[in-house]
């Protein structure tokens, strides 16, 4: 398993991590998430071995994993980390930058294993063509399939489908956590894309400010609504005052969990509505405040609306 314990970091006087522990098991496909700044790249960086600990330490199967101080070459040959600027070699193909680290002993395996890999990514037709002459999420796929071509135990991807086409990212999110799974790698995401999340993640992170916030099975930290910062992470959401809905307390929901009522104590005044495909998210307000719930239908702007909590 991966260990994290009491983990420091700082930039000169900054400090970015503070106090960070978890424990990861193998296999799992875990979430990373946080506002920009919280420290998710930095703790990514720290588990790959790029940087130095202030304090605490990392291990993997109770090996520890060290900074540049230990490794004349930093990084752990069991660990992949793939970040935003992709570290492809542009004057070559993009076969030749999937297959670099790949024994050149026994060739027809290793085309094979880069065949295997440019199929999951869809970049088959490109294995030929040189990476200087493709496009940011052509270059971020086959940064993907390189990263993989080795079969590491633990692979850490920072924003990894970024530049990738919506109509791509949705096949390639479903390959590459098929394949994790079934190779039992363990992985952490660092990711602001809520769909990277609830469909994959067997258990979400949350940072704030340097510090972890929240662990847990990610349909649990989704649900739990804890606070409105780690709500926020996933989607629009509506804090609804005190004795609305007989609430003792400001509650917090999401979009679809509020529909259109008769009567009720929450009347919102429309503002908006933005198109979604199978609906509308309406914006409307409530004293001052935004609200925003999910329609089948469009509403006029200035008209008035009662919400309630679904059931």
């Amino acid at each position: 398993m991966l260990i994290v314990k009491n983990i420091s970091f700082s930039y000169d006087d900054f400090l970015v991590l503070k106090d960070v522990s978890f424990i990861i098991n193998k296999g799992q496909n875990i979430a990373l998430i946080g506002e920009s700044g919280c420290g998710k790249s930095t703790l990514l960086k720290l588990i790959y071995g790029l940087y130095d600990l202030k304090n605490g330490e990392i291990s993997y199967d109770s090996k520890p994993i060290f900074g540049p101080k230990f490794n004349l070459i930093p990084g752990e040959e069991y660990i992949k980390y793939l970040a935003q600027d992709f570290d492809l070699m542009p004057y070559i193909t993009v076969e030749e930058n999937v297959g670099k680290f790949l024994s050149n002993i026994y060739k027809d395996k290793k085309t094979n294993r880069i065949q295997e890999l440019l199929e999951m990514v869809e970049m088959t037709a490109f294995a030929k063509v040189k990476a200087k002459y493709l496009s940011g999420g052509q270059q971020q796929r086959v940064a993907l399939a390189k990263v993989l071509a080795l079969e590491p135990k633990v692979l850490l991807l920072d924003e990894p489908f970024s530049q990738i086409d919506t109509f791509r990212k949705n096949t390639l999110r479903r390959n590459l956590f098929r394949y994790l799974k079934e190779k039992q790698i363990t992985c952490i995401v660092a990711t602001h894309d809520s769909k990277d999340i609830l469909a994959f993640a067997d258990e979400t992170i949350v940072m704030q400010d340097g510090k972890l916030i929240e662990k847990g099975k990610t349909k649990s930290v989704y649900e739990q609504l804890k606070n409105k910062y780690i709500a926020a992470l996933f989607d629009e959401v509506n804090e609804i005052p005190a004795n609305i809905f007989n609430n003792s307390v400001a509650l917090l929901a999401y979009p679809h969990q509020l529909e259109v009522a008769e009567k009720s104590n929450l009347k919102v005044t429309i503002n908006n509505n933005y198109f979604k495909g199978n609906g509308y998210l309406v914006e409307a307000v409530f004293e001052m405040k935004q609200i925003y719930f999910e329609s089948l239908i469009e509403y006029q702007a200035g008209e008035s609306v009662f919400l309630t909590l679904k059931v």
